[in-house]
């Protein structure tokens, strides 16, 4: 119930709005690093000099005019030269529909090709994250296309699919984030138990440690990173080979811990206005988060919006169930 009313309120597009006009009023900053370039290039360095590598996410939700895209393009090639002027270490995430993949494919292609162009010429990687079930093989087709050409792109999977394992076998020579997956998706394509998702996530991991070429471990549950931990000092793997990967504001004294004890850690860092989307789907992706981030986030403010949003996604619900049993 509670997921399904996270992810029902990622979808608001009223809601959405709005928190681009207030987010900073409401919080946000303790998740997103950031409404600007100096604003996210300031906190990368504050992160690097903990040792702390970034992966940066300029954030963006329902783009559907060219307009938009290119805009959000202009902005990913700005990130790239400014990591690249300040020589900090981070790369690039970004999702094709901030690019154009739901008003054409062929023009989203081009727009990725430019940024994953400049991207390579300076030796920035560029990850391309995975949406929801109905993205999910364009977007494997636009890193097939792009793959031909570069060598800077790689993906995520998320472990609650089903055929989690086929898609990584596939992408095994790329460098892949792992993660469970924060969208509702339908029982016969995804797993929706917490138990078999966890166990998938450390399944495909675990093969994907032992056979791929790099693994991003993205995950804030420490049960898992302790059984990770384990896993390669068991099998020798390299610390070159993997990273354990959380996000900006999430456990930050773990963050620390992990990079203080010598492995390679990335915090995935969000940065603009448009964060409402993507903070509801991390709260619907493992409810817990939102004790992670309860005394960081949730000022008065914000717990009255989110308590107003959360009554209107609910209020409605109700509304349509009644106006169906009139029907």
């Amino acid at each position: 119930m509670l997921k399904d009313i996270f992810i029902g309120l990622s979808q608001n597009q009223f809601l959405n709005s709005a928190a681009k006009k207030y987010g900073l009023k409401m919080g946000a900053q303790t998740v997103v690093a950031g409404t600007n370039i100096p604003e996210v290039i300031k906190s990368i360095k504050e992160l690097n000099a903990q040792g702390i590598s970034c992966t940066v996410d300029n954030l963006g939700e329902f783009v559907f005019k060219k307009e938009e895209a290119a805009e959000a393009k202009e902005q990913i090639l700005k990130v790239i030269e400014a990591i690249h002027e300040h020589k900090v270490d981070a790369h690039i995430s970004l999702k094709p529909t901030q690019l154009g993949l739901d008003i054409e494919y062929d023009f989203c292609l081009s727009n990725l090709r430019e940024i994953v162009d400049t991207a390579n010429k300076y030796g920035i990687f560029v990850n391309f994250d995975m949406e929801d079930y109905s993205h999910l093989q364009a977007t494997f087709e636009l890193l097939d296309e792009l793959s031909l050409e570069y060598e800077n792109v790689g993906t995520v999977i998320q472990s609650y699919f089903h055929q989690a394992q086929e898609y990584l076998e596939k992408y095994k020579n790329f460098r892949i984030r792992i993660v469970k997956g924060a969208y509702k998706e339908s029982e016969d394509i995804a797993y929706l138990d917490k138990k078999d998702i966890d166990a998938n996530f450390i399944k495909i991991t675990e093969w994907h440690l032992l056979n791929g070429k790099f693994t991003s471990i993205a995950t804030h549950d420490h049960r898992i990173i302790s059984h990770m931990k384990e896993f390669v000092k068991k099998h020798d793997i390299p610390n070159d080979k993997f990273e354990f990967q959380m996000l900006y504001g999430f456990r930050k004294e773990l963050q620390l811990q992990l990079a203080s004890e010598g492995f390679n850690f990335c915090t995935y860092v969000p940065f603009g206005n448009d964060w409402y989307g993507y903070f509801m789907r991390r709260l619907a992706e493992r409810p817990q988060n939102l004790n992670l981030v309860a005394k960081q986030v949730f000022n008065k403010k914000t717990n009255t919006i989110i308590g107003v949003a959360a009554g209107a996604f609910l209020l409605g619900r109700i509304s349509n169930a009644n106006k169906k049993k009139r029907k």
